[in-house]
């Protein structure tokens, strides 16, 4: 592909569903201690947690867990029992068990980029989940490198894009979060095309960098090419 060695894509809330399966879990903890709270206030004590969290547990669905049970014990002044406990981890276990749902265009996207530029996978998160996911969404064989990282920095783009290409500037990354998938990429000199989720954790939002000249946001994945064009275009 002309301009480009390489082209870099999230996976969670880019080629498959993720932030829905967290939000569905947290429902169902913030019912479990309805006693100890309003909705929003455990939703708001459960984030405050992970946040904090991810210095010592990283991204993931088991970080995830180990802050729901911190969360239970602190609205609850160490009061919660056993059951509840029990409940959480297996909130957690059957997360770590979901079926992966491929998003609409991945595999058509992934398949037409197949051999025409150096497919990488950048994703953060828990090694095995992450790997796990890899497996059963049916798009490993797509790709020519897998990177999964503890966290996304411009840094980080450096990094793999030179590893797997030819730096960032002859690279793009494509990917739902703006703070973890877009920002980074562009700072480290790459190209980025944002495709929205209908779902967004609160700690991944920021604010598009409308005006950048590398930067372009697309619907879905079928706008993927198109926009590839506009950008190399106007270089």
């Amino acid at each position: 592909m002309n301009g480009l060695a390489a082209i870099g894509f999230d996976a969670d809330d880019t080629l498959w569903q993720n932030e829905r399966f967290f939000r569905l879990t947290e429902a169902r903890f913030v019912a479990l201690l309805e006693a100890h709270g309003e909705g929003p206030v455990l939703s708001r004590r459960l984030l405050e947690a992970e946040i904090r969290n991810l210095r010592y547990y990283g991204f993931g669905i088991k970080g995830f867990t180990l802050s729901m049970i911190e969360t239970a014990l602190d609205v609850t002044e160490g009061r919660v029992d056993g059951a509840a406990i029990r409940a959480i981890l297996d909130f957690g276990r059957e997360m770590l068990d979901h079926p992966v749902e491929t998003l609409p265009y991945a595999r058509e996207v992934l398949e037409g980029l197949k051999g025409r530029v150096r497919l990488i996978l950048v994703t953060k998160g828990d090694l095995f989940d992450q790997e796990r996911k890899l497996a059963a969404s049916g798009l490993g064989e797509f790709f020519d490198a897998v990177e999964i990282v503890s966290d996304k920095l411009p840094a980080t783009y450096e990094r793999i894009f030179r590893r797997h290409g030819e730096g960032a500037g002859r690279a793009l990354m494509v990917g739902n979060s703006l703070k973890s998938d877009i920002l980074p990429a562009l700072a480290a000199g790459a190209f980025a095309v944002h495709v929205p989720h209908e779902l967004t954790w609160d700690y991944e939002r920021a604010e598009a960098p409308a005006d950048h000249p590398r930067f372009r946001a697309i619907a879905d994945l079928s706008g993927l090419d198109a926009a590839i064009a506009e950008l190399l275009a106007a270089q």
